[in-house]
């Protein structure tokens, strides 16, 4: 088209092609701005995707702005409580397990057979029932020295005493059946006779355990805790401790530790007397009520304590037979030498010698 500006209508034409570039022109801009606002609204979202994310699986590594970390607290806060959802789950059915097993046994003992000492029914009594003392049932290791050959009875010797004291017609009885007898008169049989065995030695299940079945006869072993639990070879397991007691042997207690408990403060014995009580009543089910002072050493406090912890009596290095109802925490006994054979032993329980000394 050949436009002559010059002319009306060439004016006119101009005026008409400005205002349609005005108009496209302005269109153009709107959408470049409308395109721009656009651009803004999506920016923040597709920056706090990444930013919760990484919160959620990476925990806290990101460093975000104050208000970004207030939004992964309250976004974390779900994250704790739907892990210790499962967690409980297997808690509970761990936890429960090895803590219900000496909780069951621990409860029903106060409530169905109750620790503290049978009410007395205040007469006052002295009995005659022999306890014997023994220490290892074994043959001293070559090079021993004095004492420890004194404590070891070599396990035929003591099989020599078990068939002497059946063939006399001795019962053995336990430290509760002695008690009792004392506290409210429950009979005794003819002939009783409690055998005792201190610290919890392996020849103790080795060789008196077997030797006791055999003939017939029942034993208290006053045991250490704290080498059993540390797993020495030279005393008994747990396991064996469980199997004695299975098999109608009674478990008492000897204290945590071999020590003497004369001139000791109050939390030093309980932690000995309460601590090995637990732990051999964890194992049995069954009440621990009678105690054996280490090395015989006791004092007033410490015979109180007893007291308190519910035991029922305790059983001391000293030389007698002869029990009262008023010395319940200071039970004498007889001490069984390694030498002592079987006209020793006669001597000590009063019985007229056999035919022989083996």
């Amino acid at each position: 088209m050949n436009w002559n500006l010059k002319n009306g209508k060439g004016r006119l034409g101009q005026r008409q092609i400005g205002a349609v570039f005005g108009v496209g022109m302005a269109v153009i801009l709107a959408l470049v701005a409308r395109q721009s606002w656009l651009a803004q609204q999506r920016a923040p979202v597709v920056t706090a995707t990444p930013r919760y994310e990484a919160a959620i699986l990476a925990a806290e590594t990101a460093t975000p702005g104050a208000t970004a970390t207030a939004t992964l607290v309250a976004t974390r806060t779900p994250e704790p409580t739907a892990t210790a959802s499962p967690t409980p789950t297997p808690t509970s059915s761990v936890t429960p397990r090895p803590t219900a097993t000496p909780t069951r046994t621990h409860t029903p003992e106060p409530t169905a057979t109750p620790r503290a000492l049978p009410t007395p029914d205040g007469v006052s009594r002295t009995v005659r029932v022999p306890i014997l003392m023994y220490h290892y049932i074994s043959q001293a290791p070559a090079g021993a020295d004095a004492v420890r050959r004194d404590l070891s009875v070599s396990p035929e010797l003591f099989q020599q005493h078990l068939e002497f004291l059946r063939e006399r017609g001795y019962t053995s009885i336990s430290l509760e059946d002695l008690t009792l007898a004392l506290q409210i008169g429950q009979p005794l049989p003819d002939k009783p006779i409690v055998l005792t065995f201190d610290d919890g030695y392996r020849d103790h299940y080795e060789h008196a355990f077997p030797l006791l079945q055999a003939y017939g006869f029942s034993g208290t072993f006053f045991l250490l805790t704290s080498p059993i639990d540390e797993g020495h070879q030279g005393y008994v397991t747990w396991d064996q401790v469980i199997a004695m007691d299975a098999a109608g042997m009674d478990m008492e207690s000897h204290g945590y530790t071999h020590e003497d408990l004369q001139g000791r403060t109050r939390d030093y014995l309980i932690w000995q007397m309460l601590g090995s009580k637990e732990a051999i009543e964890a194992r049995t089910g069954k009440p621990v009520r009678f105690f054996c002072y280490p090395s015989g050493g006791y004092d007033d406090l410490a015979a109180s304590i007893l007291h308190e912890l519910d035991y029922w009596a305790a059983v001391s290095t000293t030389f007698g037979d002869e029990h009262s109802s008023d010395s319940l925490f200071e039970l004498t006994r007889l001490r069984i030498r390694g030498t002592y054979g079987v006209n020793t032993l006669a001597t000590l329980l009063d019985e007229p010698l056999p035919e022989a000394e083996p």
